[in-house]
């Protein structure tokens, strides 16, 4: 297949593909496509098997490129129980902790589905807007990622946190939000092919990574605090 081709086949899918992600992708030694005499790519169904699986990995886990391409490797030597777009993507290994399953969820929440999901009370839910914890769409609708953050909040609630106290968790991600930006952003902005994809790639590390900086001085800072 050409690269034409091949972004029509998985755009229903991801809607987000270009021909320059496929470049990207390849260029980083995702997929290794053929190249006919002419130097046009050559597409084999491998090949659409391997992109389909690096872009849901990215879609639905949010995992760095280097994270997947070991997970390829693996599948490549025969190292697992299953192979192809059918395995199960495990959590991150090596510098990058398993909480880092951060991708957005998408979907449409109601305020009473939310409620519902959760187990709270529709005044936990205006606490949590209030605070700046809880952001509903512009349609007033929130989306599964809400979900799981309701869920912790209560949980936390449980121990005796309060709401406000939860705004420090808040402040803390916006600053680590912004540092990452300061570095992505000039590269985003940068000419040439991939610009993009290079600065979507560098967010997904370094939040990756902060996160698990985030885990191991908590752990920390607990064990001192029970000591």
């Amino acid at each position: 297949m050409s690269i034409g081709a091949v972004l029509a086949l998985l755009r229903d899918d991801f809607p987000d593909i270009t021909i320059s992600k496929i470049r990207f992708l390849e260029s980083e030694g995702l997929i290794t496509p053929e190249r006919a005499p002419s130097g046009y790519r050559r597409f084999s169904e491998a090949d659409c098997e391997r992109l389909r699986f690096v872009l849901t990995a990215q879609r639905d886990r949010y995992l760095p490129l280097k994270v997947i391409k070991e997970q390829l490797d693996a599948i490549d030597s025969g190292d697992g129980t299953e192979s192809g777009p059918t395995r199960l993507l495990t959590s991150a290994r090596g510098a990058v902790a398993p909480a880092t399953d951060f991708g957005s969820r998408g979907g449409r929440v109601s305020r009473e589905s939310l409620i519902e999901r959760t187990g709270v009370d529709s005044a936990f839910v205006t606490e949590l807007q209030r605070n700046g914890l809880l952001t509903a769409g512009p349609a007033g609708f929130f989306d599964e990622d809400a979900v799981r953050l309701v869920e912790a909040a209560a949980a936390l609630a449980s121990y005796g946190l309060e709401t406000r106290h939860l705004r420090a968790f808040k402040v803390s991600a916006d600053r680590e939000a912004g540092l990452v930006a300061q570095i992505a952003s000039p590269i985003a902005k940068g000419k040439g092919t991939g610009a993009r994809d290079r600065a979507e790639e560098l967010v997904r590390e370094i939040a990756a990574l902060s996160v698990t900086l985030h885990t191991q001085l908590v752990k920390a800072a607990v064990r001192g605090a029970l000591d």
